[in-house]
C-alpha cells in the first residue's frame, strides 16, 4: 500500500483550510495532510491544530517562523515527507483552485511504474482555467509558453502548481540547491526533474480561482519566475545544474 501525503503551504487561508481538510480526507483514496503554516497572523493553524485532535495519525502541521516563499515552505515539506517515508508527494494549494477529487487521478497517474512526476495541467488540453480574467489568462498561459521556449522542457503548464512525485524523485534532488523562493519554484523544480531524465506525464485539469481569500500573486514573484528561467538556462550552458 502506497503511502501518500499531500503538502498544503498556508499563509492567511483561514476561510479555507477546514474545508480543504476535511474534503480531502473524504476521498476513496488514503491521503496524509502536512500543512506548512507561515505563522498566519490570522491564527490558520490554530484551526489546524484543533482539527489534529479529529485526525490523528493522518494530519500534521509544520509551523516556520515567518513567511519565507512558497518554495522554501514546498522544501520543507519535501523534507519531512522524506524523513517519514511517504511514497507518493502532492502539492495542493489551500484554496479550492486545485480541486480535491483530481488527487485520486495524480494518484492512479503515479501507480504507473513508469511515471515519475504527474502534473495537474491547466494547457494540456486548451485552456482550461475559470474565473480569471482574460489578461490572468493570457499571463500565466504565455509565461508557460515562455518557459518552454528558453528551456526546452515538453510541458504544457510548466508553472502549474498541482503536482504529484514518487519519492524517488525527491530524493534523486539536492533539495539545498532549489534556489526559487515564489512561483519560479514550480519552474525549477520541473526543469530540473526533466533534466535528470525522470519521466513526467500532464493529465487535464480544470483550475478554478480562489472564492475566498487573498492571491499571494505579485509582481515580484512574476519578476522572480521569469529572470530565474534565464538563470536555469544559463547553468545549463555554464554545466552547473
Amino acid at each position: 500500500m502506497l503511502k501518500n501525503l499531500v503538502i498544503i503551504p498556508t499563509y492567511n487561508e483561514k476561510e479555507n483550510i477546514e474545508e480543504i481538510i476535511r474534503k480531502v480526507f473524504s476521498l476513496d483514496i488514503s491521503f496524509d495532510i502536512l500543512v506548512v503554516d507561515d505563522n498566519s497572523p490570522d491564527l490558520t493553524y490554530q484551526i489546524v491544530e484543533n482539527l489534529q485532535e479529529e485526525y490523528r495519525n493522518q494530519l500534521f502541521l509544520e509551523k516556520r517562523k515567518e513567511k519565507d516563499g512558497l518554495g522554501r515552505a514546498y522544501i520543507h515539506g519535501f523534507r519531512w515527507a522524506l524523513k517519514n517515508e511517504y511514497d507518493c508527494i502532492y502539492e495542493m494549494d489551500a484554496d479550492f483552485s486545485h480541486n480535491p477529487e483530481d488527487l485520486e487521478r495524480l494518484f492512479k497517474a503515479l501507480k504507473n511504474e513508469n511515471v515519475d512526476m504527474v502534473v495537474g495541467s491547466r494547457y494540456s488540453h486548451g485552456v482550461n482555467v475559470v474565473n480569471w480574467d482574460m489578461k490572468r489568462v493570457l499571463l500565466s498561459y504565455f509565461a508557460s509558453k515562455y518557459v518552454q521556449f528558453i528551456t526546452g522542457i515538453p510541458i504544457h503548464d510548466t508553472t502549474a502548481g498541482f503536482v504529484g512525485y514518487k519519492k524517488r524523485v525527491l530524493k534523486g534532488l539536492d533539495l539545498s540547491k532549489i534556489e526559487s523562493f515564489g512561483y519560479g519554484f514550480q519552474v525549477e523544480m520541473k526543469y530540473k526533474i526533466w533534466k535528470k531524465g525522470f519521466q513526467i506525464v500532464e493529465i487535464p485539469i480544470v483550475f478554478t480561482d480562489r472564492i475566498r481569500g487573498e492571491s499571494k500573486m505579485n509582481g515580484g514573484i512574476i519578476k522572480e519566475a521569469a529572470l530565474g528561467v534565464l538563470k536555469l538556462r544559463l547553468d545549463q550552458f555554464l554545466n552547473r545544474l
